[in-house]
């Protein structure tokens, strides 16, 4: 069943087109990820569906009924209830039928209701259809779903009494998407998801929209999260949209064979053109050939002649250089300690990282890892331990929030003041290959949008050529193929690299190795990110099996022998009771189907004229109806007992 349709939908800001003739149609169940650069449309789109914005032509269907659910990007939950207040009220329909139910219950006490009958039964029958209609609805689970959706997005810990007005604005995001979920609407509408996430809680939320009854229709830049959820890929490039069917690797896949395809079949057409207009140009003067230059020049006038397919849109062009390589020891921290005013956020925590490693600093969200890159940058205090850099060390910063680009300078001069040397061609050349261009460079910086300053970030980054590169989320506020541009950019890079990431997919391409940081303390994986899960899962293996172990080996060996002999005997006991159980239930199901022939038998016998008209025969056989009814009563009886 289609729950969303859109067809030929139109959209304009101003007198540029960003929407034209968009198709979309959306399946119960199915998972659809729209994707595009930054600025295509997406958002844009998601917002015409919702209904928060108003489209030009075309048309939106939706079934009557359809229940939709909308998360715009970083939509933080305003609320001066607590939090536990605020989940409840997705579910005020099933609280009024709650106490509806516990209203009826006290009519239903009511002496006085109990003598009169008719009303007792007429509100006895309302009670049990409420009580039907509250359970499927969900009644007697709605506090255990919340719990779960809670925990689920890193809010295990937290007292439920907590007013939302009082959280971050990253937790006021993670809740607004936990409320957006227990409202399971028929289609759920996110864009941007991932936003504010750790791991473990990305982690949590694929398996659960994985097992999403109602449709999804999602924007995200993490591939990793796409590939695992959506089933269908819609791109939106040059205004249009192009249909794909698989998960985002395979529409990357598609995506190239249908270009080299369709290039393919526009060069042939070419090359018959070109033979065509050729044969025409040679022949059409001379009188012997004219009728057939004639003929070829309807032939070409019959083609439908094809678009040359379009390639990538322009993509930036960049890559990290050093000036001089470093020594073989680049990082050795050790014993840090950060607090902020009496909030301990790590102690005693040692780093060592050498040449040319590519780390990858992980942990959940508020473990403290963008305090630990500040602290090595000396951008914090510490309040104990030592910081040192190996020889011939020069660092990089990106900041993930780019707190340093909020200037009223230009893009141009935001570049150049750090490179007074270099002339303005050169300057300019290095913001084109960051899709700078023409009227960009006169932009103020304080106008760029997130994906703008990422670029530009990227760009005051590239300049400095620095042998260590600390990022912090360098990924956030990119596009899909930005990020593939700076994965190969980083892959390329001869100098040493610690990075903080959410990217599971930009983790697995860059990390070399793995450290975890948690409770105040590093812990190194060799390995990428799929290794590092796989050695976590393992670890947590063995401490289960160590613990079952100890467990098992803490019971006295003369003691644990008799509880082994008596769970034994209990364990024969169990199964010849099973057995006899099973036994009883055949024969018992035998006897039933035998009597229930034999009534239907006696039954039609009640039907023939010359028995029923014999009043003593008839009276016999009813008697004999009666008995195996009875019979077959009690023997089904025994049988639900059995069953039990």
């Amino acid at each position: 069943m289609i729950i969303l349709q859109c067809h030929n939908v139109c959209k304009s800001f101003g007198i540029d087109p960003i929407l034209s003739n968009i198709k979309l149609d959306i399946q119960t169940g199915e998972r659809v990820a729209l994707v595009g650069r930054n600025g295509a449309g997406k958002s844009t789109l998601l917002k015409i569906i919702a209904g928060q914005l108003s489209y030009d032509s075309g048309q939106i269907m939706m079934p009557k009924g359809t229940e939709l659910g909308y998360l715009a990007q970083n939509t933080g939950l305003e609320s001066e209830l607590s939090i536990w207040e605020e989940m409840l009220t997705v579910f005020a329909p099933l609280r009024k039928m709650e106490k509806q139910i516990r209203d009826m219950e006290l009519q239903m006490s009511d002496p006085a209701l109990l003598k009169n009958e008719t009303r007792y039964n007429k509100l006895l029958k309302e009670y049990d259809q409420l009580q039907i209609t509250y359970k499927d609805k969900g009644g007697y689970q709605y506090e255990a779903d919340i719990r779960g959706v809670l925990a689920g997005m890193n809010f295990g810990d937290f007292d439920y009494q907590t007013k939302i007005s009082t959280l971050s604005g990253g937790q006021k995001t993670r809740l607004a998407l936990a409320k957006l979920l227990l409202t399971k609407p028929d289609l759920l509408i996110l864009d941007e998801p991932t936003n504010h996430l750790d791991i473990a809680t990305l982690t949590w939320l694929e398996q659960y929209l994985v097992g999403y009854k109602g449709a999804i229709l999602i924007v995200s830049h993490d591939r990793y999260f796409l590939d695992k959820i959506v089933t269908e890929v819609v791109e939106i490039s040059r205004t249009k949209s192009t249909k794909f069917t698989g998960n985002y690797s395979a529409y990357l896949d598609e995506k190239a064979k249908r270009y080299e395809l369709e290039l393919k079949q526009y060069e042939k057409q070419q090359d018959e053109v070109a033979k065509l207009e050729d044969f025409i140009q040679r022949n059409i003067a001379r009188a012997s050939t004219t009728k057939r230059a004639q003929s070829r020049r309807k032939q070409l006038e019959r083609m439908t002649l094809l678009d040359q397919p379009a390639g990538s849109e322009k993509s930036a062009s960049f890559s990290f250089t050093i000036e001089r390589q470093s020594g073989k020891e680049v990082i050795r921290a050790t014993d840090l300690h950060v607090a902020y005013g009496n909030e301990t956020i790590f102690q005693n925590l040692n780093l060592s990282i050498d040449r040319e490693e590519s780390v990858a600093l992980i942990g959940p969200n508020g473990a403290g890892k963008s305090t630990l890159l500040k602290a090595l940058i000396k951008d914090i205090p510490l309040k104990d331990g030592v910081i040192r850099f190996g020889s011939n060390v020069t660092v990089g910063y990106y900041d993930q929030e780019q707190a340093n680009l909020k200037s009223n300078k230009l893009v141009l001069h935001e570049l150049w003041d750090d490179h007074t040397l270099l002339p303005e061609k050169e300057i300019r050349t290095v913001l084109g290959n960051f899709l700078f261009s023409g009227d960009d460079v006169l932009k103020p910086v304080s106008t760029l949008s997130g994906g703008e300053k990422a670029r530009l970030a990227l760009a005051k980054l590239m300049m400095k050529k620095a042998n260590l590169l600390i990022l912090d989320e360098p990924t956030n506020h990119l596009d899909l193929d930005a990020k593939e541009i700076l994965e190969n950019a980083l892959i390329d890079y001869p100098g040493t690299l610690l990075f903080v990431s959410h990217d599971r997919y930009f983790l697995n391409r860059i990390a070399t190795k793995m450290a975890e940081l948690d409770e105040g303390q590093i812990t190194n994986y060799l390995g990428d990110y799929d290794y590092y899960v796989e050695k976590k899962n393992e670890m947590e293996q063995r401490e289960l099996l160590s613990q079952q172990e100890n467990a098992a080996s803490s019971i006295p060996t003369t003691a644990g022998t008799q509880a082994d002999k008596r769970s034994y005997e209990q364990d024969k006991e169990a199964k010849k009771a099973e057995r006899q159980r099973q036994r009883r239930i055949e024969e018992i199901e035998k006897q039933i189907d035998s009597l229930e022939t034999a009534l239907a038998e006696k039954e039609e016998d009640l039907c023939d004229p010359s028995i029923y008209s014999d009043h003593e025969k008839a009276q016999t056989i009813q008697s004999e109806i009666d008995e195996a009814k009875t019979k077959i009563e009690s023997l089904m009886e025994e049988w639900e007992d059995l069953q039990e």
